[in-house]
Order: structure tokens, then sequence, then C-alpha cells
């Protein structure tokens, strides 16, 4: 059976595509292997779905060109997404930082989307497995020949929306690298974004103690720094700061946290000292951060000799090397907890083989990559989804 678009994924990116595809007039189809529409909707955002953030820029999102991202981001907005909640009825508020979530559920989203792919008559068959894909030329353009389980289907459009490897429990695979690379299209390495990081060695001990405890504070990893907190657990850090970081750090790399960014730790303790305070540092510093967290921190910063020593015997030169440790405290993590808790996959087909317009891969006229497949990240807060949307509506203008 022939079709105009053949979108291969029906998540965000896919079936935005499909309603922009369907909108001109197209005969599509949409194809996925799972079961149910929008699985990785539904979990997001705590079953919320934070679905975009009203600030979503190029300098959200993490790309080996960063460039790549500004003609859909700027020709979809996160205004034009929000305006389609609007119109459907969908209720919804602002958490913090511009994310934007429903009121209600998720499900709503997913709603929208099926109810606008109904509207201009795309089909979706679900639970369909992709076993080949051809491509040949005819007369008036490529023609793609896709074997399924479901049986042939052949269109002259071919759609890659199939998202990355995280949260695999969802389905996650690599099909869509694999048909990038069927086509002698480059993939940028892949690496599970958005993710908690992991320790060895002491440090892993200490997260493990504290597990539970959450600090407000700034991050930095290479250069880009993040105010969130952090959340010590089982497995290492997480929190929002910690997987805001996870996007911009590479392996055998650092981060560095300021655990008081608000606060003068040096001259607040030689107040404390000026004012004949005996108490011992882990007390005073108790004041400003969690109790038990503040106790560990001073056991693993401070020299063992001047834990036990009040505040008066602490020679002001190593109250200011703590105090630089607090504000400055760098950690070498040996990983991420992986693809299973990563909320994106970071890397992915090279934007340089995709134009920036419509998608479209340049070595195989026809065939275009959208989503996360694609080597454009965002932050964590709604700004993947913005790309969904963005992504899956410049390629529908076109495919």
């Amino acid at each position: 059976m022939f079709f105009d678009v053949i979108v291969v994924g029906a998540g965000g990116a896919g079936m935005m595509c499909a309603v922009e595809a369907g909108k001109r007039g197209r005969s599509v189809l949409l194809l996925d292997h799972a079961g149910k529409l929008g699985g990785k909707i539904l979990i997001s955002g705590g079953g919320r779905c934070n679905f975009t953030n009203t600030g979503a820029g190029p300098a959200n999102f993490v790309s080996r060109n960063p460039h790549f991202c500004k003609s859909a981001l700027s020709r979809y907005p996160a205004e034009a997404f929000i305006q389609l909640v609007r119109e459907h009825g969908i209720a919804f508020h602002e958490k913090k930082l511009g994310q934007l979530f429903c009121d209600g559920s998720a499900k709503a989203i997913v709603e929208l989307l099926k109810s606008e792919c109904d509207r201009v008559g795309a089909r979706f068959e679900l639970g369909c497995q992709v076993k080949a894909v051809t491509r040949s030329e005819v007369g008036d353009g490529p023609r793609f020949d896709i074997e399924t389980s479901s049986g042939a289907f052949s269109c002259g459009s071919l759609v890659i929306a199939t998202g990355g490897l995280s949260i695999p429990k969802l389905g996650a695979t690599g099909f869509g690298y694999d048909i990038a690379r069927q086509f002698g299209i480059r993939i940028v390495p892949t690496f599970p974004a958005l993710d908690g990081f992991t320790f060895s060695g002491k440090i892993a001990a200490f997260c493990r103690e504290l597990s539970g405890v959450s600090v407000d504070c700034v991050l930095t990893c290479n250069e880009a720094s993040f105010r969130e907190n952090i959340l010590f657990t089982h497995s290492g850090l997480s929190g929002p700061a910690a997987l805001q970081g996870s996007l911009y750090w590479n392996p055998g790399g650092e981060i560095e946290i300021d655990l008081l960014p608000d606060t003068p730790l040096l001259e607040w303790l030689l107040e404390k000292k000026a004012e004949g305070s005996r108490s011992l540092v882990k007390t005073l510093l108790g004041e400003l951060l969690p109790a038990r967290f503040a106790e560990r921190l001073c056991e693993l910063l401070l020299p063992p000799d001047l834990l036990a020593r009040p505040l008066p015997q602490i020679p002001d030169k190593a109250l200011a090397a703590f105090c630089h440790a607090v504000n400055h405290w760098r950690l070498a993590p040996s990983g991420t907890v992986g693809y299973k808790k990563a909320e994106v996959t970071k890397g992915g087909v090279d934007t340089d083989e995709l134009s920036s317009k419509t998608m479209e891969a340049k070595k195989a006229p026809g065939l275009y990559f959208i989503g996360e497949v694609v080597d454009v990240t965002g932050w964590l807060g709604g700004y993947n989804f913005q790309w969904a949307w963005a992504s899956g509506w410049a390629a529908g203008q076109v495919a």
C-alpha cells in the first residue's frame, strides 16, 4: 500500500510531523512497534507532561552544531504549541523556570496529538515491527519500500522519529541510528543524558549515607552552570542540577558544586569567631545546610585534627581553605546511571547530514530525521518536547 508519507515512530515528534503533512493533503501512515501511543509523554513530568518551556531557545540545547536548531525553533516556537494546547481546552500551569505542565494527566497531550492526526486522516499501525527499508529512484522522485510485521508499505517521503536509547522499558531501540547508517549518514556518539551521576570510593559511600538529602546549589560542568537542587541517592547524585550537568559532562571530566551560593561563608564564620562563638564548624554549618549533610561534609573537607576543635582554635588559613572547598566542591563522577534512567539520549544523527530547514537527509532525498534521534538535546524542563514539536513541524511542511 502506498502513502505519500510514512512516519516511523508515533511519539511526539512523529505525530506532529504527521499532522503537518496531513494538513497539506498528504496521505500519512504512522508505524510504531509499541502497542500504545506516547509512552514517553505519559510518564513525563510525573504523569503531567512538562510539554514545553516558555523560554525555549537555541541556548538551551546541546549539539555539535549549536546553530542547527535555530531554524525549526524560530519557526515553531513554544507559543505555537501553547496555543494548540489552549485550543484543545487543556488546563496547564507554570511550575518554575518557564516549565509548563498539564493541570491534569499527560494523557491530554497524547489525545491532542491523536485527535489532530485523526482530523487530517493520518493512519496508525501500532504493534508494527519494521523489518527492512529500501530506497529506489522512480520517475517522479524517491520511493521507499518498507517491510513490516503488518505487511509491506511504500512511500515517497520517509520520516524517522524513533527517539533515542533512553528508557528501554518503554521500547527505546537504536533503530533510527541503524537506518541512518544504512544510508551512509554519520552518527555522533551517543550517551545517556539528563541522568544522575555515579561515583566510586569514598564519594559513593558519602552519597549512599546521605541518600534522600537535598541541597540547593549551583552545579557547574564545562562552563555550564545550573542553580537548582541536588539530591543524594543510593547510586550517587541526582536532582535537577545534577541532571542538567550530565548533559555537559564527558567521561573522565569533573563537576563543581557551590553548596552555599548565597552565603559568603568565610566572612560569616569569621564574624562568628569575632563574636566569641566556641561552636564546632559542623554545628555552625548545620545552621546553613541540613545538619547530617553538614556533619559529613566537614568530615570530608576539614583536616581530621580540626574536626573536634572549637571555632577559635581553627587557623584562619585552614578556615579559608575549607570555605573555598564548600563553594568549589569538585567531584569526578565515574559515570551516570545509564539509559534505563536517563531522560534523553545525547548525540545521534549528525546535524551536518541534515537540512536545518526541512530535517531532510542530504545523502538520501526523501528521508527525514526528527526529534531525539537527531544530535540536538535540550535541558531538563520541557525543552526536549519543544524540539520534538519544532522538528516535527519543520519536516511536516515538506515531507
